[in-house]
Formats: structure tokens, sequence, C-alpha cells
């Protein structure tokens, strides 16, 4: 079955950090581009971080970079996102997504890759609540 499973969120005080992870079962993350998202009622769905497949580069949102870490464990066939100095503003569902057709690289373009639109397969998402 193919499966993305998030875990690792949770309530974290500001200024605490958070690493959630995202295993992937019946297909390999191996060269695929892969990308974190989050999303709080109300607003549309956000990529915060990437790894494209093929050229292992990343990208992050703006705002985010420097915070915010994507890697991938090829052995493990899990993606993670750790996440620093974590602000109010962070709380949210984190869900992890997976590009099995390269749409990224061979249909959309390096510039949607933290858009969800050529993500097909998608976890269920974890919440982080941060807050004192």
């Amino acid at each position: 079955q193919v499966r993305l499973v998030e875990s690792g969120g949770g309530l974290v005080q500001p200024g605490g950090s958070l690493r959630l992870s995202c295993a992937a079962s019946g297909f390999s993350l191996e060269s695929q581009t892969i990308a974190w998202f989050r999303q709080t009622p109300g607003k549309e769905r956000e990529g915060v971080a990437c790894i494209i497949g093929t050229s292992g580069r990343t990208y992050y949102l703006n705002s985010l970079e420097g915070r915010f870490t994507i890697s991938r464990d090829v052995a493990r066939n899990t993606m993670y996102l750790e996440i620093d100095d974590l602000k109010p503003e962070d709380t949210a569902v984190y869900t992890c997504a997976a590009d099995p057709h390269e749409k990224v690289e061979r249909t959309y373009g390096h510039a949607w890759a933290l858009r969800p639109e050529p993500y097909d397969r998608w976890g269920q998402g974890t919440q982080v609540t941060v807050s004192s």
C-alpha cells in the first residue's frame, strides 16, 4: 500500500525545536521530489521546503530559510523537517508530499516546487502547536 505517514508533531514552547518525520511505504522516496507543506484554518496550504529529486537541490519558503531544514534518509525511506526557533506563527498542520511522476522537473519547473499542484502523494498531516 502506498502511504506517507507523518509523526513528530506536538505542543512546543516558542524558541524550541522539533523534527517531523514522514515515512513512506509502498514506494521509494529516493530520486523523487519531496516537500513539506503547512496549513492553518482559513488559509491556503503553503509549501515550506522541498528537495528536488534528481539533484538534491533544496528550496525553502523565503521567510523560513535558516530555521527549517528538510532532509531525506534513503535507507529508512523517510523524509524529515527540522524546525528551530519555533514561533507561534509556525502553528499549523504539517503535511509531507511526494512527486512520483516527476512533475516538478518534467512539467511544471522548479518555480512550482513549493506549490501543491505537482504532488500526487500526500500524508495525513501532523499538528504542530507553538505556545507557552
